[in-house]
Parts: structure tokens; C-alpha cells; sequence
């Protein structure tokens, strides 16, 4: 575990947040290397129901560039280095459950990494985003290329990655690599209530669904047996039930 990573509950809803501020929330290897285990807290908690990602004035401003000479030094530790942070990334990305983003501040390199791996991201109207390995001569990892593509596309995925410049909040809502964008003071409340009434569904609905949406950014054209053991499952479950019954009762469901 990392003493920068504070993972909070608060009934359905658990809390990440990146807590490094006098690094503006830079990623080191050891806060990297602590994702995977965190994650599976969440994971196999069956009382959360939702995660949500947060920094403090920055959510994060990328990765410690004091590492680069000495962890990140040289081909092997770039590579272990690199190791580490797609499988902090992964962690978020495969977590089965509604993750959010709630973005302040920088959120450069790493941090938009981490970003780009939540389901939904919402930043305050000061934010700035970047992805900046064309500074540094590193490849961006595949995985979180494909990410950004799917939310930006082809063009602008290489106009960002090309030119490694900063986009302001304005520019990350038009072009789809963010949800919504709030004031600042209206952030917390607007992704509380979001996580809220996401927790508040029916959870094999949202299992069903990310796995689903998931398989079709993966490369899936049709269903399979998968997809419709999905289906089976939905109709089998307590939930079901209740919701039918909340909709022939007009009461809103109890899941």
C-alpha cells in the first residue's frame, strides 16, 4: 500500500484519492505499484457498489519525474517502471463495477492515464488534461492509447499524443474526453449524486452493462453465449423480481 493512496468508504461508495500535494499528485512507482491491491479491496467488498477517483487541487499532475533518474533509469527500469503503472491502470479498468473520475487541476500524463481507465469522467471547468510521452520518448502503452481513442478518436487521439500539449476542460468535453464539466465548487456534489443514484440500481443491470459495453470497444459485433448468459442472469435474480414488482406497485425498487 502506498501512505498517498487513501481509500474511503462511505455506504455504497468508495473513495480513491490520490493524496500527494505538494507533488501536484505526481504517480511514484511505490503509489503505482499499490493500485492492483486496492482495487481488489474494492473488488470483493460486496457493500460498494461504486468507485470514485479523486485528487485534491490536482488530480494528478503525471508521473514523479525525480524517478526517471533512478527507478525509471535505463531500458530495464523504464520497462519495470512501465510494468508497474499498466498494471495500476488495468487494476481500475477491469474493476466489475461503475467507476467515476472526479477531475481538478492537472490531469497530465498518469493522472489522465488513470482518468481515461474510470467509466465516466467529470472535471471542474479549470481542469487541463495532457498526455505528454513525445516529451520524454516513450511509446504510450496500447491499452491506454486504445482507451483514449475510443473516447476521442483517431484524430484527435493523435493530435494530443503528437503534440503532447495541454487541452483545456472547454476542449476535453467537445471532443469526448470528458463527461461533463462543472464549476469548481459544484464537482464533488454533482459526482456524489451521480455515484449515489448509480449505486441505487440494479446491480446486474450494471454488470451486464459494462461487460457488454466493454466487449463492444473490445471488438465484438454480435452477441455470444457470454453476452447471453448476461441475459439469463438478469431474469434469474432477486433484482428482477423487485424491479417488476416496484413497477406494478409504483414505488420505486428497493435493490
Amino acid at each position: 500500500m502506498s501512505e498517498h493512496l487513501i481509500l474511503d468508504t462511505a455506504g455504497p461508495v468508495a473513495t480513491l484519492t490520490i493524496d500527494r500535494p505538494a507533488k501536484r499528485n505526481a504517480m511514484s512507482y511505490d503509489m503505482w505499484s499499490a493500485l492492483p491491491s486496492l482495487l481488489d479491496l474494492v473488488r470483493h467488498d460486496d457493500a460498494i457498489r461504486v468507485l470514485v477517483v479523486r485528487g485534491g487541487e490536482h488530480f494528478s499532475a503525471g508521473a514523479d519525474i525525480g524517478e526517471f533518474s533512478t527507478l525509471r533509469k535505463g531500458a530495464d527500469g523504464a520497462a519495470r517502471y512501465g510494468e508497474a503503472v499498466h498494471d495500476g491502470e488495468r487494476a481500475i479498468a477491469t474493476l466489475g463495477k461503475p467507476t467515476i473520475a472526479a477531475i481538478s487541476g492537472f490531469c497530465i500524463g498518469g493522472g489522465c492515464e488513470i482518468a481515461l481507465a474510470c467509466d465516466i469522467r467529470i472535471a471542474e471547468a479549470g481542469a487541463r488534461f495532457g498526455i505528454t510521452p513525445a516529451k520524454l520518448g516513450i511509446v504510450y502503452n496500447f491499452t491506454s492509447t486504445k482507451r483514449l481513442v475510443e473516447a476521442v478518436g483517431s484524430s484527435w487521439a493523435k493530435q494530443i499524443l503528437f503534440g503532447g500539449e495541454i487541452v483545456d476542460a472547454s476542449t476535453a468535453l467537445r471532443i469526448g474526453l470528458v463527461n461533463e464539466i462543472h464549476e469548481a465548487e459544484a464537482v464533488d456534489a454533482r459526482v456524489r449524486d451521480l455515484a449515489v443514484t448509480i449505486a441505487s440500481r440494479a446491480q446486474v443491470s450494471l454488470r451486464g452493462a459494462k461487460a457488454i459495453v466493454n466487449g463492444i470497444t473490445d471488438g465484438m459485433h454480435e452477441e455470444d453465449d457470454a453476452v447471453r448468459a448476461l441475459y439469463d442472469e438478469a431474469v434469474h435474480s432477486a433484482e428482477y423480481a423487485e424491479g417488476v414488482t416496484a413497477f406494478l406497485e409504483k414505488r420505486a425498487p428497493r435493490f
